[in-house]
């Protein structure tokens, strides 16, 4: 299942919002800087999913806020 993703990285806390049918927001403490903030979002994008990190590929968006991730459940 591919789904779009709103990162906003450097928050004070971590969390996920659901804003449409494939579409959601993420909040993460991680700082945008060397893929720590994907790495973040995968680990809260794998939590909500509850799949392995390993199931949760990033498609587009690597140096973006807006990103697409591809989730195999």
């Amino acid at each position: 299942m591919k789904i779009c993703v709103k990162v906003k990285p450097q928050a004070k806390q971590e969390k996920l919002e659901k804003t449409g049918a494939h579409s959601y927001a993420v909040w993460v403490k991680a700082k945008p800087l060397e893929g720590k903030a994907n790495q973040a979002v995968v680990k809260v994008l794998s939590q909500h999913f509850g799949v392995a990190k390993s199931k949760i590929a990033l498609i587009k968006g690597q140096k973006a806020k807006d990103k697409v991730f591809m989730v195999d459940l």
